[in-house]
């Protein structure tokens, strides 16, 4: 049997259709490392950088100071871009019903304050989930059509292989064995590449249902936020103020001792 025979063997001796699957399957292989790479990158770096504006978000004492964050750092995140788009929306309708340069006949810019917010937000969301899903495409094709295309190398190779043992006239094992096992070399090939596509592409997926899951829960708290101003006005300052205020009145008006209430609960009266 030929020692010859071998990876090298086959390359060097491929023909132009081989060669060319060949080239097809090795830029199929650099586009999803590089995908897989960049992606895995990006969604590690994004994970942090969520965790720590929804943090500062939710200990702000008001929208004011997530408005000043987001200016100092910018929008690098989803959930961060989310509400960057919630605030541009308030202030460009604010602008428009102050009288500010606003197209009345715009469809964009028609209809309720909620309306407004409610569409500025999707478009957030869909901003941001094509930006997680680019490149999913590439490693879904690469998945599912590697494999073929490596069997079609296959297939091209062993038809080769059989006439190059019939022009010989030598049908034994150690003849056919060789070139057979070379063309078998295609489907190797075309698995390589196709289960890391196959791989990259179930994991990004199920990451990215997972943030766009949290991002559209985190979208209704945001809307309540910016519909209702609720986080302009800290609730325990708030709520303490008026406390102290309605004693005060019961005082002036000499309806007996009002009962402290204890510090830290507001309203909340100590036996």
């Amino acid at each position: 049997m030929d020692q010859s025979l071998g990876i090298a063997h086959f390359l060097t001796h491929a023909d132009g259709v081989a060669q060319f699957i060949l080239g097809v399957m090795l830029i199929m292989s650099a586009g999803t490392w590089y995908l897989i790479v960049t992606k895995g990158i990006r969604l590690f770096r994004v994970r942090g950088k969520s965790q720590s504006f929804l943090d500062a978000f939710w200990e702000a004492p008001n929208l004011e100071a997530v408005a000043g964050r987001i200016r100092e750092q910018g929008a690098i995140d989803p959930f961060s871009h989310l509400v960057h788009h919630g605030f541009t929306a308030i202030e460009q309708h604010s602008r428009c019903k102050s009288g500010g340069a606003c197209s009345a006949t715009s469809l964009i810019e028609s209809g309720a304050p909620d309306e407004w917010l409610t569409r500025a937000l999707k478009r957030a969301i869909e901003e941001d989930k094509s930006r997680l899903e680019f490149g999913q495409t590439f490693l879904a094709t690469v998945a599912s059509s590697a494999p073929f295309v490596g069997l079609f190398g296959t297939v091209w190779g062993i038809y080769h292989a059989l006439i190059a043992i019939g022009l010989s006239g030598q049908g034994s094992l150690d003849k056919v064995a060789g070139p057979v096992g070379e063309a078998l070399i295609m489907t190797g090939i075309g698995l390589a590449v196709a289960i890391p596509a196959a791989i990259g592409y179930n994991t990004f997926a199920r990451a990215n249902r997972n943030v766009l899951s949290k991002l559209n829960s985190f979208a209704y708290d945001v809307y309540v936020f910016l519909a209702t101003g609720i986080k302009a006005s800290p609730m325990l300052t708030d709520a303490r103020a008026t406390s102290e205020k309605v004693i005060a009145m019961a005082r002036a008006q000499g309806l007996g001792a009002i009962p402290e209430t204890e510090p830290g609960h507001p309203g909340l009266a100590v036996r």
